[in-house]
């Protein structure tokens, strides 16, 4: 896909990059420090691309003033409250605007706008080698600028007593409550061989090697959390033990111990950074549940770590879950849980707020239902 527009009197174009899959403007003007932000939204809103030419700095003022009148609108629409359903399609309108506002990458990845920071590293991280110009849109951007500085500075596990560098893409292990279920819970008696599904970064996987696993396996569909998570035990000396494999959910063979932390919500990812969040139709959690017994050694257990959000959220019943861990022939050895403690959940003026305050993350330990 491309993107088309004229510039000094040229008829141009450049490749068009989206993370989320949006598709490149079919209007583009070019702008600079001169636009209003309300002639900026007005054209966002219905579908035209902003070509940024002006300071960097001032463009990222601007995203933040054409973000207040998304916020605004959505507002009025919304009411006195709102359901998942509406903060999904605010969510989506979001970032639909946002995304009209275009920076163009020059064939090393720079930025060539005044007072523009360097992002070739970031872009190169999250991008790969830059094959050329390319235009994307400066929220995508931005993204890719912070997750740069995460991954460079990396995110504290304190169960760890170390840090854990996510690349652009994998998911992060800010929420710790989750790695403390598997840091404190109780081992099975034996459990010389683990397997991780769905590592991520690998934090649980290297949770479990700390604590003793003889030999950790861990999985991920995404090859970017492969290379992460190869990369977070080079970081922490466990090459040795942990063994990180790109396949779809188990790797060959059984565990005396499996461990999974899938996304938590039922729904279609609208982008692949969603992907750790969002699980269509529960697939993942339905297959780990189908699978499990049969990656079992006797006598040994499964840890799936879930929140219970969404059932705040109206997505899945309190029922359900148990109904899948009997189908698949399993049954509860065990709970342990435990409350978020991430500042959304007390913040009132977020929209999910009452789901976030209810919300309980939960270590469900799961034995095959005939031992």
């Amino acid at each position: 896909m491309s993107i088309h527009w004229s510039e000094d009197g040229v008829e141009r174009s450049a490749p068009w990059h989206s993370e989320n899959g949006m598709p490149p403007p079919v209007r583009v003007v070019v702008v600079d420090d001169t636009i209003r932000a309300d002639a900026a939204y007005r054209l966002a809103r219905k579908g035209t691309g902003l070509l940024w030419r002006g300071d960097y700095h001032n463009a990222r003022q601007l995203l933040k003033a054409m973000d207040r009148r998304v916020q605004k609108a959505a507002a009025r629409s919304r009411g006195a409250g709102t359901d998942f359903a509406a903060h999904r399609a605010e969510r989506a309108e979001r970032s639909r605007v946002l995304g009209m506002l275009v920076v163009e990458l020059a064939a090393d990845h720079s930025l060539r706008l005044r007072r523009a920071p360097d992002v070739r590293g970031a872009c190169r991280l999250a991008y790969g080698d830059p094959p050329g110009p390319v235009c994307v849109a400066l929220q995508e951007l931005l993204g890719v600028i912070g997750a740069h500085q995460w991954w460079t500075k990396g995110v504290p596990v304190p169960a760890l007593g170390a840090s854990v560098h996510p690349g652009y893409g994998v998911f992060s292990p800010v929420r710790g409550e989750y790695v403390d279920l598997v840091a404190d819970a109780p081992l099975p008696k034996t459990a010389p061989t683990v397997f991780d599904v769905g590592t991520g970064t690998g934090v649980l996987a290297a949770v479990l090697a700390r604590r003793g696993a003889g030999r950790v396996v861990a999985t991920d569909i995404s090859h970017r959390a492969v290379v992460a998570a190869r990369e977070t035990m080079t970081g922490l000396g466990l090459d040795g033990t942990v063994d990180v494999i790109e396949t779809d959910l188990f790797p060959p063979g059984r565990a005396d111990l499996v461990v999974c932390n899938p996304p938590w919500l039922p729904g279609e990812p609208t982008s692949t950074l969603e992907v750790g969040i969002y699980d269509p139709d529960s697939d993942m959690l339905r297959r780990f549940l189908g699978g499990l017994g049969a990656h079992l050694e006797p006598g040994g257990e499964g840890w799936l770590v879930l929140s219970d959000v969404a059932v705040h959220l109206g997505l899945r019943t309190p029922e359900e879950l148990l109904t899948l861990i009997a189908d698949a022939g399993l049954r509860v050895a065990g709970r342990v849980d435990t409350t978020p403690r991430h500042s959304r959940a007390t913040d009132p003026a977020d929209s999910l707020h009452a789901a976030r305050r209810a919300e309980v993350t939960s270590l469900w330990r799961l034995v095959p239902a005939r031992t």
